[in-house]
């Protein structure tokens, strides 16, 4: 009975051990504060608002990234979007990048 009542203590020790050497899952990033103006059309969940806006929610952050930089930059001629994004930083367009990534797409009804 003995060795029982020590395995009994090991085990949930044993447990907690694998558990804490899982790697954990990466958190949610924070909603940007520059949300508002794309919101407006690519939705805050990257769910298009309007007609003709992509939906963004889900797509690979690194295309996402370099899209926004070459909206920003002219790279890409859609004067709606340098007007929106141009005064941005880096690290702005990196929030928005990383926000929208981590969106889950929808599938979403005909109107």
């Amino acid at each position: 009975m003995g060795k029982r009542r020590a395995r009994a203590r090991v085990w949930p020790l044993l447990a907690a051990a694998l558990v804490a050497t899982l790697p954990a899952h990466a958190q949610a990033p924070a909603k940007p504060a520059r949300l508002g103006l794309c919101a407006a059309c690519h939705g805050e969940t990257g769910m298009a608002q309007i007609p003709g806006a992509p939906n963004l929610a889900g797509q690979p952050l690194p295309y996402l990234r370099e899209a926004l930089k070459q909206y920003r930059d002219g790279r890409r001629n859609v004067p709606l979007m340098r007007a929106a994004i141009g005064p941005m930083s880096d690290a702005d367009l990196d929030e928005l990048a990383r926000w929208y990534s981590a969106q889950t797409p929808h599938v979403q009804g005909n109107p």
